[in-house]
C-alpha cells in the first residue's frame, strides 16, 4: 500500500501574501509560492530573485509573477530583513529583472500604492510602477482581470487547469 503524499502549505511571509494566497486559491488559480529563483545581474555580481508568487506548470514557465508589496525594502524582522535603506535596492531589484527578462510579466499587489516610495517622497509607489511600466494593484487584490489570465493561459496548455503547486521554498 501506498503512502499518501506529503502535502507542504507555504509559509508567508507577510499577511499580504497569504491575503493573495487566498484570492489566487478561491479564484481556482494554480500557483507556486517562492518556488523558483530568477537569476539577474546586479552591476558587478549576479544576484537571485525569488518571486512572490509564480504560475508556471510542471513542463512551462508562465511569464506573469505577482509580488506582493506591503512597502519597498520594508522587510519583516522575523525573516531578518532590514526596515531601513532597503528601498531603493527594491526597486533597483525590479527594474534590472524587467530589463534583463522581458519574457517575465512582473506585476506588484500593493497594500497601500498611495504610500510613498520612502519617508516624505513626493512619488507613491503605485506613481512609480506606472513610471517603470509595471502593472499593479491597490489594497492587497488581484485583480479578477490578472486571474483571468492566470487561468486562460493555464488552459490554454492544458484541457483542465492544474492543480496548484505549493511547494516550500528550497
Amino acid at each position: 500500500m501506498t503512502k499518501p503524499a506529503l502535502t507542504l502549505e507555504p509559509t508567508f511571509r507577510s499577511g499580504l501574501e497569504k491575503k493573495v494566497a487566498e484570492q489566487l486559491e478561491k479564484a481556482g488559480v494554480a500557483y507556486a509560492h517562492e518556488a523558483k529563483w530568477v537569476r539577474y545581474i546586479v552591476p558587478e555580481r549576479e544576484a537571485k530573485y525569488l518571486p512572490d508568487f509564480c504560475f508556471d506548470t510542471e513542463k512551462e514557465v508562465c511569464p506573469i509573477i505577482i509580488e506582493a508589496k506591503g512597502r519597498f525594502g520594508g522587510g519583516n524582522p522575523r525573516f531578518k530583513q532590514s526596515n531601513s535603506g532597503d528601498s531603493a535596492k527594491e526597486r533597483q531589484k525590479l527594474i534590472l529583472l524587467k530589463e534583463q527578462h522581458p519574457e517575465l510579466d512582473i506585476r506588484l499587489v500593493f497594500e497601500r500604492a498611495s504610500s510613498p516610495i520612502y519617508p516624505k517622497s513626493p512619488t507613491s509607489q503605485g506613481k512609480w510602477a506606472t513610471d517603470h511600466g509595471f502593472k499593479w494593484s491597490d489594497k492587497g487584490i488581484v485583480p479578477q482581470e490578472w486571474l483571468d489570465e492566470i487561468t486562460a493561459w493555464h488552459l490554454s496548455r492544458s484541457k483542465t487547469v492544474a492543480t496548484p503547486i505549493r511547494k516550500k521554498r528550497k
